[in-house]
């Protein structure tokens, strides 16, 4: 199943479990919004993968992510921070 979430991000049951992508890729959305959290310049992030993103999809994952955090299921309880090394590749 095929869900279009925007124009750049696609949840697809087939490609990594259905876990939101960027359309055309296997880039997962929660790994861009990492770097972004870790402090990765944009300019780094257009350039770290295979297949290049463009501004228009680091805009896009950030609007997914405020659009969830608007939603009235957004409050997860017991999780702890990770404190993990983020890749691009």
């Amino acid at each position: 199943m095929i869900i279009n979430i925007n124009d750049f991000i696609v949840s697809n049951s087939e490609i990594c479990g259905g876990t939101p992508t960027f359309k055309g890729t296997r880039i997962m959305v929660w790994q861009v919004l990492e770097l972004l959290e870790a402090g990765t310049p944009v300019e780094e992030i257009l350039t770290a993968y295979p297949v290049p993103l463009t501004r228009g999809h680091v805009k896009a994952a950030l609007h997914y992510a405020a659009k969830i955090m608007r939603s009235s299921d957004n409050v997860v309880i017991g999780i702890e921070r990770e404190e993990t090394e983020v890749s691009a590749r």
